[in-house]
């Protein structure tokens, strides 16, 4: 398994991109994040375009964790949830 610090290692939009394909934009964007509401923004609807934007300038908006496993998107998932991914039969 590979870890990855996205905080010093930052995604790119096409990452972001490919990592909210199968599970929307919007169930990777944190929208309880303080940052959100450090910005002003925590009230407002937002496109998936500037949740999409808004992740690109501040990485504290991405929910973590994010588990690719075997292709399918974990969006901050706790140990039991991963735990029964892992065992599920391939």
């Amino acid at each position: 398994m590979e870890e990855r610090d996205f905080f010093k290692d930052t995604l790119t939009e096409q990452e972001i991109r490919e990592l909210a394909k199968d599970v929307g934009v919007a169930q990777i964007f944190a929208k309880r994040s303080p940052s959100l509401k450090q910005m002003g923004l925590a009230d407002q609807e937002l496109s998936d375009e500037k949740m999409l934007e808004l992740m690109l300038q501040e990485p504290r908006l991405i929910r973590r964790p994010l588990v690719n496993l075997e292709g399918q998107l974990l969006v901050g998932a706790n140990l039991k949830t991963i735990e029964a991914a892992l065992s599920e039969p391939k």
